[in-house]
C-alpha cells in the first residue's frame, strides 16, 4: 500500500520523530501550519493503512509509525524499477548513474557498495 504525498509528509515527521503527540507534529510543518482536522484524518488513512498506530495517554494520543522507513522506501524503489524501467535494475542504475552527476568518489563509493553486496550473495 502507498501513501499520499500528504501522508508521506507527515509519516517522514514521525519517523524522525519516532513517536508524538499531534500538536508535536503539527508543530514540525513550515507556516501556514495544516489544521489540526487535516492532521487528525491525514493519521487515521494512515491508521487504517497499518502505517500507524497511537497509545492512548489521558485524552491524548501519543502516535508512532509501524512500518520502518527503509521498508517503505525499499518498496517504492522497487516498485519504481518495475514501472519505469521494465524491471531491469541495471536500466535504473544507469539512469541514476547518468542523470544525477555523481562525482567520481561517490560512484566509486557506488562501486564499493555493490562489490560488498555481491560478496554477500
Amino acid at each position: 500500500m502507498q501513501l499520499s504525498n500528504a501522508e508521506e509528509q507527515l509519516m517522514q515527521f514521525l519517523w524522525k520523530q519516532k513517536k508524538a503527540f499531534m500538536k508535536d507534529l503539527i508543530d514540525v510543518y513550515p507556516d501556514p501550519k495544516p489544521a489540526q482536522t487535516t492532521i487528525a484524518t491525514l493519521l487515521k488513512r494512515m491508521q487504517d493503512k497499518g502505517f500507524v498506530d497511537y497509545e492512548q495517554l489521558g485524552r491524548s494520543r501519543k502516535y508512532f509509525p509501524l512500518v520502518k522507513k527503509s521498508d517503505y522506501f525499499g518498496k517504492q524503489v522497487k516498485g519504481m524499477i518495475q514501472t519505469f524501467f521494465n524491471n531491469d535494475a541495471a536500466q535504473f542504475a544507469s539512469f541514476f548513474t547518468e542523470t544525477t552527476n555523481l562525482s567520481k568518489k561517490e560512484l566509486e563509493d557506488l562501486k564499493k557498495i555493490i562489490e560488498q553486496q555481491i560478496e554477500k550473495k
